[in-house]
């Protein structure tokens, strides 16, 4: 994949997948909406090698997914939050959870819940718009520079 071409083209899946595409920084920015911030929880939830998580931890902290913070100087130890642009991402990750219960929900799986009341979460996408789900309706792609055609 020529990373370049997308990293700053058009296209916005492109974009985004770039930053947060791989299945480990999304496992990561999941157990970070879930609470953990220090490296060794996501080491012990994840079972990831230390050499990749400090990669993954860079690259999300580099892209603001993540801020990083002293919260011990001696020795010296840092913990990871969300940001906002990294609690943006979560709806995203629920999505995804949604569509992998949907599909590929045998056996005994895990599911989102309100942490006040105990419901489960059902995550949908809707266009803010309309309130329509998205997947219900035609989309089409509009590039740059085109204009929108009826």
């Amino acid at each position: 994949m020529d990373y370049e071409k997308y990293f700053d083209g058009p296209c916005t899946v492109a974009r985004g997948l770039l930053r947060v595409g791989d299945a480990w920084s999304m496992m990561i920015l999941r157990d970070a909406g879930y609470g953990a911030t220090r490296f060794d929880q996501f080491r012990t939830s994840l079972g990831i090698a230390p050499n990749i998580l400090t990669r993954r931890l860079a690259a999300l902290t580099e892209d603001g997914l993540l801020e990083k913070r002293r919260y011990s100087e001696r020795p010296p130890r840092d913990e990871y939050v969300l940001t906002e642009k990294g609690r943006d991402f979560l709806p995203i990750l629920a999505a995804i959870a949604a569509w992998g219960r949907k599909y590929h929900g045998e056996g005994a799986i895990s599911h989102l819940a309100d942490a006040e009341t105990g419901a489960p979460i059902d995550a949908q996408v809707v266009d803010r718009a309309t309130g329509r789900p998205l997947g219900t309706f035609p989309m089409r792609l509009v590039m740059p520079n085109q204009a929108p055609t009826d």
